[in-house]
């Protein structure tokens, strides 16, 4: 086997303000006043001494407590995000292994959204149309869940690879009669993948590149995997997006990595791959969708996107510290002003609950210091969800129907990037007059 390419570093009211300050003294969970120093930088190995943001302590998002383990104790880890000084991917450690989080019993099946759905349709009709992609073409998915978005390609009868290294989510997509191989991704499997099915003229992963610890064995597997003149593209959300919408939230154990696309394209570029366009999209609440192909291959030429899009990070300040430091005091407002809702809510004599048991969710109500004492319960339509409770907060999750029977005031939606599809679902709350709370950028009621 030949070894891995090598690369370079690249350069509130006054009557709820004591209760408040005690709940937020409440909610702060960090174990000590000295860390352990972090790991290096995933990407370069440079030190990691610079911070983004620090949540404290959370358990793994996607971990459900289920009933005969409600008495258990929870394994708590740091959420701490750091920035590198030299290539400025903002990170965290990896406390668990790949193997912990996905590998046996999943809880995330994309199929549940319908918005998400579409969005998978609507690649694929792009995809087919732009590449020329038909029945001798080989598109290859990596992360590729429950078979959401390659049984739209089944459908145009082009053939098509899932892998996915959690096993009962792959045995959705295999029942659905898409060929999956239940494995991690990575340099190895890449030639394990080529040599076995060829390469892909069509090589995608979807909120997958954030997700892996070695990012290097990663990208390096995905040019082993590509043809020639095959096509990559990965979508994942915009760190830019993530700073100016602030969505902290959104950081969590399974996510190692957040990135920018000046990052982004150093990465691909240090394993031979070359960004030759890009898309900004409303997914996830700000997302890029990047397009690479070989530095060596003479097709696909960069469009102008590509270098506007760059430019436009550099004069945001990505490539400077300073524009990093903020971050951690936005957060910390937000959560304040949250807790001020709810308070006031509670004090009033309202009921609130929520809706969804997403990731975000738990990095958001565990940061908070939010329980039962504020939250009733939550509702998710993934039967895979439903009769358990959330990570460390133990907020039990319920049927959508649950919100009808008990009529509450306050419907907090936590996967906020789904509340037009979320409102829509259920505007019946209207009727008794029934409001939502959108938590992120900060709090919003919905009348």
């Amino acid at each position: 086997m030949e070894p891995l390419p090598s690369f370079s570093p690249v350069a509130a009211r006054p009557d709820t303000e004591a209760l408040i300050v005690g709940t937020l003294a409440a909610a702060e969970l960090l174990s000590s006043p000295v860390e352990p120093p972090a790991s290096p930088c995933r990407f370069c190995g440079a030190p990691l001494d610079f911070t983004f943001v620090n949540l404290g302590t959370s358990p793994l998002c996607q971990d459900h407590v289920r009933p005969h383990e409600f008495n258990r104790a929870e394994a708590f880890y740091p959420l701490h995000a750091r920035v590198c000084r030299e290539c400025f991917l903002v990170q965290l450690d990896e406390f668990v292994t790949s193997e912990e989080i996905f590998q046996n019993d999943y809880a995330y099946f994309s199929s549940y959204s319908a918005s998400w759905l579409k969005h998978a349709r609507r690649y694929t009709d792009l995809m087919t149309e732009r590449f020329g992609l038909g029945r001798n073409s080989l598109v290859i998915e990596v992360a590729s869940n429950d078979g959401y978005l390659l049984q739209y390609f089944v459908e145009k009868n082009i053939p098509v690879l899932g892998i996915e290294p959690a096993t009962n989510v792959a045995s959705y997509a295999q029942a659905k009669g898409i060929n999956t191989l239940v494995r991690f991704f990575g340099y190895d499997t890449a030639r394990y993948v080529a040599e076995l099915s060829g390469q892909a003229d069509l090589l995608l992963g979807n909120n997958v590149l954030a997700h892996v610890p070695d990012i290097n064995d990663f990208v390096a597997g995905m040019r082993v995997l590509l043809k020639p003149g095959g096509v990559i593209t990965m979508e994942f959300p915009h760190l830019l997006r993530l700073m100016e919408g602030n969505q902290f939230d959104t950081i969590y154990h399974e996510h190692f990595s957040y990135l920018s696309f000046y990052t982004v394209e150093q990465i691909f570029a240090s394993h031979g791959l070359t960004l030759f366009d890009v898309e900004e999209l409303p997914t996830h609440g700000g997302s890029l969708r990047i397009y690479a192909r070989h530095t060596a291959a003479d097709c696909h030429p960069t469009t102008a996107r590509v270098g506007e899009l760059r430019e436009r990070e550099l004069a945001a300040g990505v490539t400077d510290l300073a524009y990093y430091a903020n971050f951690e005091e936005n957060a910390k407002e937000t959560k304040r002003k949250l807790l001020e809702f709810l308070i006031t809510a509670k004090r009033d004599g309202k009921t609130v609950v929520g809706y969804g048991a997403p990731g975000k969710g738990n990095t958001l109500l565990n940061y908070c210091g939010i329980r039962t004492d504020f939250l009733d319960y939550t509702v998710d339509v993934s039967p895979h969800k439903q009769g358990n409770f959330l990570p460390g907060t133990r907020i039990p999750i319920c049927h959508p129907d649950r919100i009808r029977q008990t009529r509450p005031d306050y419907v907090l939606i936590l996967p906020w990037n789904l509340r037009e599809e979320i409102m829509e679902q259920m505007q019946d709350i209207r009727e008794w007059g029934g409001r939502f709370v959108v938590p992120i950028p900060e709090v919003q009621v919905y009348e």
